[in-house]
């Protein structure tokens, strides 16, 4: 995403945009990095550069961001990849890791639950301390429970999708006489 950014603005703007981030920097490489990038700057407007290097300096930016997007991709296409050949497992683990995945959760959320809560009546002195140290494991618990969504809701999706493929296939197969009952009985 960042090179499609910098795809888009160009290389001189570039310049002055990490020229002016780093010469905030109290350090003597930052300030011999500021003092290049300001000599760079000054080439470019002073046109010692020619704008065609600036123009396939920018086309460069511009591949790296195809490159990018093309990974991005292929990296998604494996994960579809994976969804799929699990879905088709006849391995009983590998298609019931959503239901073990969620019970794992469900254990360790109580648990830790529960252990606050004896931690501050058992202490009342210790809460503050208690309580930052559950709000530090938020982000692991976004984590968890992210993942945990996603499953449930991807399982969710392929049980309403088996069912309507189930559903064709049955009103494909049946007799004359299996419709008409089913249409009787609403």
């Amino acid at each position: 995403m960042l090179t499609s950014i910098l795809a888009s603005v160009g290389l001189p703007l570039l310049v002055k945009a990490v020229r002016t981030g780093i010469s905030a920097i109290d350090h003597p490489v930052a300030k011999t990095a500021a003092a290049a990038l300001d000599g760079l700057d000054d080439a470019i407007r002073g046109g010692e550069i020619p704008p065609e290097q600036i123009a396939e300096s920018n086309r460069h930016v511009e591949r790296m961001a195809e490159i990018e997007s093309e990974e991005a991709i292929a990296a998604l296409a494996q994960v579809n990849a994976t969804f799929r050949t699990e879905a088709r497992s006849e391995d009983a683990y590998v298609r019931r890791w959503r239901p073990t995945f969620g019970y794992v959760v469900a254990l360790t959320w109580t648990l830790q639950m529960g252990a606050l809560a004896w931690a501050v009546v058992a202490d009342p002195i210790q809460a503050p301390p208690v309580f930052e140290a559950a709000a530090n494991m938020s982000m692991m618990w976004g984590i968890a429970l992210g993942v945990l969504g996603v499953a449930v809701h991807q399982r969710s999706r392929d049980k309403a999708l088996d069912a309507a493929s189930r559903d064709a296939e049955s009103r494909a197969g049946a007799s004359g006489l299996a419709q008409l009952l089913r249409k009787l009985s609403g």
